[in-house]
């Protein structure tokens, strides 16, 4: 599990390094308002993409996890599932065609519309459930490394002025299928495709739950974009893009031991293994606390240096727009733990469907009630609002069904260690330093201090875990 771990984590921390090579440089040669188009377009097809997936790369973890050990029955389940995401691509990609060509907002933009049809169409590609499910996250960490870097490579040799808009659509859509392509062509030791005695009614069920709560849940998460470009204009997404880019790069490290736990905790669900249940689970949760509450404290105290330094000045109003999203790492984490490691690995797929659906009519309402006074920070608070209210319901049914223990006092501790962060960052800001040097100084000398108060006064196991292990390597490198 451990190798699986630093897989997934080296995955986690690519996803993070993308963005920051890539975001401050377009962002400056595209200004929000290009930046803003890309997003609403890029958003609008992902959402399409989302309907097409039927919830697969959800579903899809726990069927292969199922049947790893058996080469025939997972080549059938991985053959069922490919088919259906396959075909569901084709007819979804119709109805977006559909749809661009027959309203007049599209019109101005059709091209980039057209462009972004390849994420749809090719969408079935994406089988990362199927490394996931076999815990080969290697090959998910290597090559997704290889594309990433390429992405930039060719990021900082087209794109060179404010109307490189297309060329930036086109590098973002290879950074997401160049991915899923290599992928398809490296499943042939692991299983085959096959087209006999395949039973596709059996998925749909237990597809239909974690799909509705897919489709809800992206509602708050995607076409917060797309509702704020219709809504507002392009300059407030632009704002909102960089704010929300910030707010939620940490959070792939956050959830990365947990993602390596889905199937162990689904294959010990279905045995109904609660003491291993709950030893894994102890260690997401100890993990999220320790890691979730300094970075939620960093991104909301840190904002205007994040943004003048990531986004440039001309980004500087979506300050207050990050500031309300920086609690994100902390709400979106908790969420994952609750739904994708609880609830729906012990088959409740349908709770989790009920907790979106929620958040679905709390989001709309609120887009549409915030979005014309306040613009992005309107739509700031409607995704926190939905975001809480669906963590509540999470919450609710895994309590009901589950007598299982949560820590939550670590998250206290965590809370009276970060408050420390206020002082030291108002202090080294005084000195005036360069914003990157203050930057890099708050982060480093809040992140010692943190993890002292952390070690010593509340004497953190999972601190004292890393401590163990550097001193056994030390010592075994000494002798």
């Amino acid at each position: 599990m451990k190798k699986n771990y630093l897989y997934n984590l080296s995955l986690s921390l690519a996803n993070i390094l993308f963005p920051i090579l890539s975001f401050p440089y377009a962002s400056r040669i595209l200004e929000p308002e290009g930046i803003g188009k890309v997003q609403v377009v890029s958003s609008f097809a992902q959402y399409f993409a989302l309907i097409a997936a039927l919830g697969i790369p959800v579903y899809g973890i726990q069927e292969i996890a199922k049947y790893r050990h058996n080469k025939k029955e997972l080549s059938a389940v991985f053959s069922e599932l490919i088919i259906i995401y396959f075909i569901t691509s084709v007819l979804i990609s119709f109805v977006y065609l559909a749809v661009i060509y027959s309203f007049p907002f599209f019109r101005p933009n059709l091209q980039l519309y057209l462009y972004a049809v390849c994420i749809i169409l090719l969408g079935f590609s994406s089988i990362d459930w199927l490394y996931a499910g076999l815990e080969a996250f290697r090959i998910i960490s290597i090559r997704s490394v290889i594309i990433k870097a390429l992405a930039l490579v060719l990021l900082y040799v087209f794109v060179k002025e404010k109307a490189d808009y297309e060329k930036y659509l086109l590098i973002l859509i290879f950074s997401i299928l160049g991915n899923n392509i290599i992928n398809l062509f490296m499943i042939r030791n692991r299983c085959s495709l096959v087209f006999k005695n395949l039973a596709f009614k059996q998925h749909f069920r237990p597809m239909f739950f974690i799909f509705g709560t897919t489709i809800a849940s992206s509602i708050y998460t995607y076409l917060d974009s797309v509702l704020l470009g219709m809504l507002a204009n392009e300059h407030a997404v632009g704002f909102y893009t960089a704010a929300i880019k910030l707010a939620k790069i940490a959070i792939p490290i956050i959830i990365s031991i947990g993602a390596v736990l889905v199937p162990r905790l689904a294959k010990n669900f279905s045995t109904s293994n609660f003491t291993e249940i709950q030893q894994l689970l102890n260690k997401s949760f100890q993990f999220i606390s320790f890691s979730a509450i300094p970075i939620t404290f960093g991104l909301a105290l840190l904002a205007p240096e994040f943004i003048l330094i990531f986004s440039g000045s001309k980004f500087l109003p979506a300050v207050p727009c990050m500031q309300i999203l920086s609690v994100l790492p902390l709400i979106i984490s908790l969420g994952y733990f609750f739904a994708f490691q609880i609830l729906i690995p012990a088959g409740k797929s349908r709770e989790v469907f009920v907790a979106a659906v929620t958040g679905v009519v709390t989001g709309l309402l609120l887009n549409f009630i915030f979005i014309p006074f306040y613009g992005e920070n309107g739509a700031a608070v409607a995704n926190i609002s939905c975001e809480v209210l669906v963590l509540l319901v999470y919450i609710y049914y895994a309590r009901k069904y589950f007598k299982l223990q949560y820590h939550w006092h670590l998250f206290y501790r965590s809370t009276v260690s970060a408050l420390l962060f206020i002082p030291v960052i108002w202090f080294i800001r005084q000195v005036h330093f360069p914003v990157l040097w203050t930057l890099l100084l708050c982060i480093a000398v809040c992140g010692i201090l943190y993890s002292l108060v952390q070690f010593y006064l509340f004497k953190n196991q999972f601190i004292a875990g890393i401590r163990n292990t550097i001193s056994q390597k030390l010592q075994t490198f000494k002798h």
